[in-house]
């Protein structure tokens, strides 16, 4: 697969604007087949952090946490959970969406995307933040999590 093809897997918005529902119907399914491909790699991930902060309060040293590390806390659990609706979204779309609305389905399965990768990405660092500020202390947790979000930005 070439270097093109491989750009073409992830469709900006306005790339897909332009493409017409008829004309380019197979290019539009490859599209979201492509994006729905992404999601399937994305979604377990975000599973497992969910999973993890919905087990977190039943922890013995939970209770221990300050009122800071409960607000990162809860951070991180509310955009986890807004990361997993965001990014199933797509799916939602694929199946009960208008059948001849293949680049409006498109166009809003990539914005879904986005806006999920962005709260995982808070999710993320807000997790990172709450539990390296409860081991190291509140100067660590800031060195800890400002090179991962300078990475998450440049990478991202």
């Amino acid at each position: 697969m070439s270097d093109d093809e491989r750009e073409e897997e992830v469709p900006s918005d306005e790339a897909t604007r332009y493409l017409d529902d008829l004309s380019d119907r197979h290019e539009l399914r490859q599209r979201y087949y492509g994006l729905l491909q992404e999601l399937r790699v994305v979604l377990p991930g975000v599973q497992v952090l969910l999973a993890f902060l919905l087990t977190a309060p039943f922890a013995q040293r939970f209770n221990e946490l300050d009122e800071w590390g409960r607000r990162s806390y809860e951070a991180a659990l509310t955009c986890s959970m807004l990361s997993v609706v965001f990014l199933l979204g797509p799916t939602f779309l694929h199946r009960f969406g208008e059948r001849t609305a293949r680049r409006d389905r498109l166009l809003w399965s990539i914005r879904l995307m986005v806006v999920g990768l962005a709260f995982l990405g808070i999710a993320l660092l807000a997790a990172l933040w709450g539990v390296a500020r409860f081991v190291f202390g509140d100067g660590s947790a800031l060195q800890l999590v400002v090179p991962v979000a300078v990475a998450m930005v440049a990478v991202w």
